[in-house]
């Protein structure tokens, strides 16, 4: 079975493949976040991508975008509910009110949400969530494609980033997130990063077809460099 840590290695990935879990009660073994609050759901991923493995419950999630992606309710800490939310990006035009209805939610309200490299193996994954660059994100969707867990015509997403959770999780099928103004101030995505959310249910899949999609890329690499060569001579 391909790990995590040879899917990284492979591609190499500048921070870890990290788990999402949605649950009604925390998994066992895994201990709650306890730090201090976090301005955003997608703040938990940079979290995971460090290494540490924990799990959230809707009052965790400050930001109320992110708790409408994950169909919690808002936490009564967050400083705007999500329709002054709505109204405080329409009125600075990152927004209009009827794009909110085309964001993807989750099909269930879970009472608990639990972060962690997959490596960790703490809990089952509903997604694992991937940043690279996009040649590896082609890579890796190639390897989605091999594995039956995505379709030539992937979802491309924008805002909200979270959104790629719910994408993922509910159609089976993984998906793009170019990572929205908000994620990248909050996680540090590179400028030269995306995501790419993949079914937690296919993954072991996934990561078993890395290496076959690694090595066919390559050798199609050299068949097109040796095509340049004899053109030249």
């Amino acid at each position: 079975m391909a790990s995590s840590s040879h899917v990284q290695e492979l591609l190499s990935l500048r921070v870890p493949p990290i788990a999402i879990g949605t649950f009604t009660e925390p998994p066992p073994g895994v201990e709650r976040y306890t730090a201090e609050a976090v301005p955003s759901g997608c703040s938990f991923w940079a979290i995971a991508q460090s290494g540490l493995t924990f799990y959230t419950v809707p009052e965790d999630h400050l930001c109320a975008v992110g708790s409408y992606t994950h169909s919690m309710t808002p936490s009564a800490a967050a400083p705007l509910d999500l329709q002054n939310t709505v109204e405080f990006m329409v009125e600075n035009g990152y927004l209009k009110e009827e794009d909110v209805p085309t964001i993807p939610t989750l099909s269930t309200s879970p009472n608990v949400v639990a972060y962690g490299p997959v490596g960790a193996d703490a809990f089952e994954p509903d997604v694992v969530m991937i940043c690279a660059d996009p040649s590896r994100a082609m890579l890796l969707f190639e390897a989605c494609v091999r594995a039956g867990a995505g379709d030539p015509s992937a979802a491309l997403l924008g805002r909200p980033s979270c959104g790629a959770v719910p994408q993922a999780a509910n159609t089976n099928r993984s998906a793009f997130s170019l990572g929205c103004i908000g994620n990248r101030t909050y996680t540090g995505l590179a400028d030269a990063e995306l995501y790419i959310s993949v079914p937690g249910r296919s993954w072991e899949a996934v990561a078993e077809a890395v290496g076959e999609i690694v090595d066919s890329n390559a050798s199609m690499e050299a068949h097109y460099r040796g095509t340049l060569v004899a053109e030249d001579e």
